[in-house]
Order: C-alpha cells, then structure tokens, then sequence
C-alpha cells in the first residue's frame, strides 16, 4: 500500500470538528411514517380480498423479505414444510419490495448478496444488481420453494399471544385470521421501519412530498430506470446524503428543472465499478461456487488472511488496505496495530477527499463533499456518478454543516434563514434501526405470564445470539443485527441465522420437544459477553460522528441495544455452532409431547 502524505495531527483536529458540529446540535430526532400520509403502499395494485383463516401450523414467519424466504426455504429443505408466512406487502422481497426509487441497486456485489442463486440455477445479469432484478428474484425463491400457496399477502400481524395451556402462539391479523403456530419466526429486518426527521413546521408544506421507500411514480411519472417526466417542470429536494441518496440523486437529477441536495454530514464516496455478467464466467462456475464467494468476501472484509481476493471491489480494496496492510506490519514489527490501522484509515480517507476534488468543478461545492471522519464511522458508499451529478447546471448542494432544516414552510425549506421555494420533497432519511420489530410490525408479542416483549427489552436488550429470549418459549427472530452478528453482506448472517433457527426446530419436532426457551441465566451471559466484546468498538462509535450505526451518537448502553458481537461474523457463527451441537438443553427449557 502507497502511503499518502498527510499531516495526522490537522486530520485529528479536523475530525473532533466535524464531530463537535454534530454533537452540538444535540440528538437528531426522527419519527416513524406509520400512520401517516408516507406510509401508503403505492405499489399494491388490487386489494385482493379473501375470507378470514383459522388454522394450525408448525411453524409461522412473519415477513416476507429476504430473512423469511432464507427461513423458509431452509426449512423446507429440512423437511419442515407445514408453514405459513403473513407478509404486509403485496408479494416477497421486503427492503425490495418497498425500495422502487430510482437508481436502487445493491451495494455489495450481486453474486455475493442476493441469496439461493445455485439453489435457482440462476446469475445475476450484472456485479451490481439493480432493485427489479432483486425484487424478481425473490419471486423466483418464493416459487422455487413453493411459497406462494403458503402466504398470507397483504396481511398485517395484530397480535401474538403465547398460550400457556397448549404450549401454542396464538397469532391474528387484521383480516381476521387466528393462526395456531407451534414456532414463530419474526424476520423483520433493521430497515423495516421507514422515518422521517422531526423538522418543525413538516405537516404544514403543502407541495408533493414522499419517502424513498415509498416512491410515489404517479407523479414523478417513469420507473427506476429513468423517464421521470413529471419532474421535467420541478423543483425539487432530496433530503438526506446517505446510502439511498447517493443512488436517488443521480437517477432524477437529468430529469428535474432544479434539484437540491440537503446535507447535514457527507459520506464517503468510493468508486463502485458495475459491468454485466461475464457470460462466460458465469458458464464456468462449479457447484458450491456461491458459498466459496460469500466466504471469501467475508473473509477479506474482516481482514482474516485469505490467499486470494475472489471478488476485488470497493470493500475489499478497503479492507485489505485498513485491516491486512497493517497487520502484516504490526506482525513484522513495524509498528503498533491501533496506530498503523489509523494510519491507514487517515490515508484511505484522503484518497476519497482527493477523488472529490478530482471529480467536482466547482471548489466550494467539493469542499463540502469531502467527509472528515474514519471511514467506517458512517456505512460507506460506491458510486460512480454521484459525485459527477453536481457538475450539472440544474443541481444544488445545501450544505446546513451538521445542522438539521430550520423548518419547512408551505412552500419550501429554510436553511441558514434563507428559504429555498419547492415543488416536491423527496425524504431520503433511512430507516428506524433503533425499532423493535414489533413496532415495525405494529404489532405485539406477549410471552409467558402475559409479559410484554418490549418490556422485557425496556432496560436493555437482552437476548441470546439476538435470536431468542427468555419467558418467549418457541419464538426466534431472524434478521434482527442486535446482539447478533454484523456484516457488509448482511445476507450471510441472516442465512446462517435461518439455518441455526431450521436446525433446532427440526430437532425440536424429531425428539417431539413441545417447548424450547432460553434461560435468564443465558440471557446475562449473553449480554455480558456482549459487553465485553464490544467495548473496542464502542470507543471507535464514540468517536465518530452521529449515525445509526452508533444510535446517532448515543453511545454506551443504548448502543449495546442496537449493536452486533464484536467477536465478528465468524466467532458469532461458531457461537450458534456450539449452541446446536454441544449445547442444546444448557440454558435451555424443554418439554416433551
């Protein structure tokens, strides 16, 4: 790795101003779109109506998106195919079903993110899969697995109910079902939960607003690959600069009359390099080619030593630079850990600021682009015309450095005093990640006793592996990151959560176990655990600038609550192991049939 020239200690000292910029401003508070205005569903189509169900099942999963099909289809592979999943939406994908925005796309290479591709003999058409194709194909893992007949669509939980008396939870939706479900499986993922910012005076604009995640394509007319006509005669803001915004901005900007970007705190921009499958690549894949891909990018991103980088993009590039370069160093004696992984995020980070400059004609506008933070303080992003689109004529950055929008008025936003008149607000504010799934659900959960799940987490999430939970005997939550592990690729730890879920409820059912439930006594030592390897990574969020990934600066124990192991993806994957295979019984309750 080349080292670039930079002054350390100016960059520390620009940091901890970046950071104060934030932290002076005080928490950023945000509030769920549910029940309001956003929160319609614009891609339902027809209401399709069908009399209530009362039925009884092996296992019940609520959600649709990728977690559930992972828990499904590896359960059905266990032979375990008595089932049912209640999705609210119209059909399967969950962050794909609802995330239509233009220039959608996944961040993490295809081949490595999109699940079940050998198990559907199927190649995504390109490194960087676009939100149709994604969406598509979670359509094609519902009929791979045969999960349509056993869906409920357009059907929201009401209520979930531990029954004591039958060792059953008794669950209803508001279409008037009353399922009996000997398992549940909750799979609402972390980016369940669309939210708005607390910006005073948002009920009183009266212009065209919506959010991402429910982009509203009757009035910017088009799809997500372009022909927004209905903005030709525009102005509009896109509010936000993360993830989504990075891909929304350079979709619409071609097509508004005007558009402005709100930024509050920039993020890192590195290259992406999307191209259409190799036609020939894909032909000379062998079987198992897709775990070996998953593996090795998991690997490489970690910086566990790996001989060979099989996906060489962005994050690896990254990861070998932050996390290998320096430990062969420190292994060499040529330094301290800490100190030389500093070292290199600082250089990796001036090598983003210097692509901005690159990139960017006008100077004051680049200025304003360039993140000062460790590059893993805010998730980091890969585009390759985000930077580009703010060399057009027609788009504007309102840069309110680290300061939330004064207010919305009628007719627009007011940053700095100044008002900025506007058609449409597009709000690209992210997800609640902070929510229980329950509340992503509307819905609630009571366990033994009648006790409420959220008042068993009101002091601190407690859980063991971020799966199961004490007084909720048979209920597991798949593709929850609290307490669990934590990835790029988030996908490999739902799958290996679905797979360790699929392995003890068919053991569950062969050894005719009517209850499994964890102890208190697991839950603490869980939760101590956590603790304890977390504390590393807790200093490293603490530093860094307010995001989701530190509880927008919360810090401590309300980071814990949302955190993921610090052990890392693998010794977490070796934890659920030990569970299956030496464990099962220790800490755990059971009862026979």
């Amino acid at each position: 790795m080349a080292e670039a020239a930079y002054d350390p200690e100016y960059l520390k000292k620009r940091y901890a101003e970046e950071l104060a910029k934030r932290v002076n401003q005080g928490p950023r508070e945000y509030s769920s779109i549910s029940g309001t205005r956003y929160f319609d569903d614009p891609n339902l189509g027809e209401v399709i109506e069908r009399d209530p169900l009362a039925q009884e099942m092996d296992v019940l999963i609520i959600g649709g998106g990728l977690a559930g099909l992972l828990t499904a289809g590896r359960l059905i592979q266990r032979g375990i195919t008595d089932l049912r999943i209640v999705e609210k939406g119209a059909d399967y994908g969950g962050t794909w079903y609802w995330n239509r925005y233009p220039g959608a796309a996944c961040d993490v290479e295809s081949y490595v993110y999109m699940p079940f591709l050998e198990e559907t003999n199927y190649v995504p058409s390109e490194r960087y899969a676009k939100s149709a194709e994604i969406f598509e194909h979670a359509q094609r893992i519902g009929r791979h697995f045969g999960l349509y007949e056993k869906t409920c669509f357009q059907t929201k939980v009401s209520d979930v109910r531990w029954d004591e008396a039958s060792s059953r939870w008794i669950v209803k939706t508001n279409r008037g079902d009353v399922f009996r479900a000997r398992f549940v499986m909750l799979t609402y993922g972390s980016a369940s939960l669309p939210r708005l910012p607390s910006i005073p005076g948002i009920e009183s604009f009266k212009g065209h607003a919506f959010h991402t995640a429910r982009w509203d394509y009757a009035y910017t007319g088009g799809d997500a690959s372009g022909n927004l006509t209905g903005l030709a005669d525009k102005k509009v803001v896109v509010i936000g600069t993360g993830a989504t915004a990075v891909q929304v901005v350079p979709a619409i900007a071609p097509w508004c009359q005007h558009l402005y970007v709100v930024q509050r705190t920039p993020s890192s921009i590195d290259i992406r390099g999307n191209a259409p499958t190799d036609p020939d690549w894909a032909a000379s894949l062998k079987p198992g080619w897709q775990r070996e891909r998953v593996y090795n990018f998991e690997k490489v991103t970690m910086g566990l030593p790996e001989p060979v980088d099989m996906v060489q993009d962005g994050w690896t590039d990254s990861a070998n630079k932050l996390f290998r370069w320096p430990r062969e160093k420190a292994e060499a004696g040529e330094g301290d850990l800490p100190a030389l992984m500093q070292q290199a995020d600082f250089a990796k980070m001036e090598e983003l600021r210097a692509r901005i400059s690159a990139v960017v004609k006008d100077k004051a506008t680049a200025e304003a682009l360039k993140p000062w933070y460790n590059l893993h303080c805010k998730r980091p992003c890969f585009h390759d015309s985000y930077l580009g689109a703010f060399n057009l004529p027609n788009v504007e950055l309102v840069d309110t450095r680290g300061k939330s929008i004064e207010r919305l008025t009628e007719t627009g936003f007011v940053v700095d005093g100044k008002e900025y008149p506007v058609d449409c607000i597009v709000f690209s504010t992210g997800f609640d990640m902070q929510a229980w799934p329950t509340k992503a659900g509307e819905f609630r959960v009571t366990g033994v006793d009648g006790r409420d799940i959220e008042e068993h987490w009101a002091n601190g999430y407690r859980s063991v592996h971020g799966i199961f939970f004490h007084g909720f005997p048979n209920l597991a939550m798949v593709g929850g990151v609290r307490h669990g592990g934590g990835s790029f690729n988030i996908n490999i730890v739902f799958d290996e959560q679905a797979t360790h879920t699929a392995d003890l409820v068919k053991r569950a059912l062969d050894e005719g176990l009517e209850r499994i439930e964890v102890s208190q006594d697991a839950e603490d030592e869980w939760g101590r655990l956590m603790r304890e390897k977390n504390q590393t990574t807790q200093d490293f969020l603490l530093a860094c600038t307010p995001s989701y990934i530190n509880a927008e600066g919360a810090g401590g124990e309300e980071s814990l609550r949302v955190g993921v192991y610090g052990g890392g993806t693998f010794e977490y994957f070796e934890h659920l192991k030990r569970f299956r295979e030496e464990e099962f019984g220790c800490g755990l309750r059971t009862g026979k049939d």
